[in-house]
């Protein structure tokens, strides 16, 4: 089970959830005024600073009117947007994980990824007028909300959400997905074979404002609205029975964990692509470093899963500066190996539940 695989080193489990979040919330502003500053035109701090300021209290923000537009125009949206999608990611993956009482759920093993890469790819290499005018993005989410109800039907067992079945399911219906996904990229034309890769690996380099409003909205509203499932989700992950006898419908609550993890991931998915391994590392992270107790979990892979995803999508734009690099590039070069450690620590991770 997960509360025993993790309980084992939990440094920070003693320090009160309100100093762990109030620490990481100012650790991720600070990081997020960092990366607003830095890239191929860099911003001094002090600059960033005041231009933010600004325009949040409705000012003018004066001095250099390039840096207002670099800063204000560009690259607060990509941040924020970076921001929400990484907390969006890592909560989808501490759902999935107390669904299926299994380490190694995330929304990618369990199908999400692959259902919102279909329905974003069909629209790059037919055509949105082909599909009745639908955006990407709009493909996306509806792609992932398709294969989460497939994983949804096909992981039942006696009119009862099974754990393994889901798992095997999410699996089967991804294979299934990443089949249609090879198969329109060989009929994709070389300049639309370019955009679907780099969807395929994730960026959140198109961040406009008018993005982020409804993003924002499902994830913080979501994410708020778990955090009064800690104690449920904490009895669910000691068994079927024992939280059955602490008063949890258990099915209930599966149905709902899976429900509002594809509204995550396609919403994600739908803005940003196909970004891998947040969904798996972070709540690993998160545990090992604070414990297993969900209503710590909850908010606080949130917070760091936003800050990972701010830095990988700085190290995208400046590693290779001018050039950008898709964030999925750096996502897989962190996450596997630390999954690979985490199978080394841990043999019980690789066995399963």
């Amino acid at each position: 089970m997960l509360r025993q695989r993790h309980q084992r080193t939990a440094p920070l489990h003693a320090v009160p959830l309100a100093i762990c979040v109030g620490v990481t919330v100012v650790g991720l502003v600070v990081l997020m005024l960092v990366a607003v500053g830095i890239g191929s035109v860099s911003v001094p701090l002090g600059d960033t600073w005041r231009i933010v300021i600004s325009h949040l209290t409705g000012r003018e923000p004066g001095g250099d009117l390039v840096f207002d537009q670099i800063v204000w125009d560009f690259r607060v949206p990509r941040v924020l947007l970076a921001a929400l999608c990484g907390a969006g990611l890592a909560v989808a993956g501490v759902l999935l994980q107390a669904l299926v009482d299994n380490p190694l759920a995330e929304p990618y093993v369990l199908g999400l990824v692959p259902g919102a890469s279909v329905g974003a790819v069909v629209v790059i290499t037919v055509g949105a007028g082909a599909v009745g005018g639908v955006s990407v993005s709009f493909a996306a989410f509806a792609g992932a909300m398709i294969a989460g109800g497939l994983v949804f039907a096909l992981g039942q067992q006696q009119g009862r959400l099974a754990p393994t079945r889901l798992v095997l399911s999410g699996v089967a219906v991804g294979y299934v997905f990443l089949a249609v996904t090879s198969y329109l990229q060989l009929k994709a034309s070389p300049s639309d074979l370019r955009r679907v890769m780099f969807w395929l690996l994730g960026s959140v380099a198109g961040a406009q404002w008018d993005q982020l409003g409804l993003v924002a909205a499902v994830i913080l509203v979501s994410t708020c609205a778990l955090l009064l499932t800690g104690r449920r989700l904490n009895a669910m992950v000691t068994g079927d029975e024992t939280a059955t006898a602490l008063g949890v419908d258990v099915r209930k609550l599966r149905i709902g964990l899976l429900t509002v993890a594809a509204l995550l991931t396609g919403t994600v998915s739908g803005v940003a692509g196909g970004v891998s391994f947040v969904g798996l590392l972070i709540p690993h992270v998160v545990r090992l470093a604070f414990g297993v107790d969900h209503r710590r979990v909850l908010p606080l892979s949130a917070l760091v899963g936003a800050g990972y995803l701010v830095l990988v999508d700085l190290l995208s734009r400046t590693v290779d500066s001018p050039n950008e690099l898709p964030i999925g590039i750096f996502t897989a070069a962190f996450g596997a190996p630390f999954l690979l450690w985490l199978m080394r620590r841990n043999k019980s991770v690789a066995a399963g539940p």
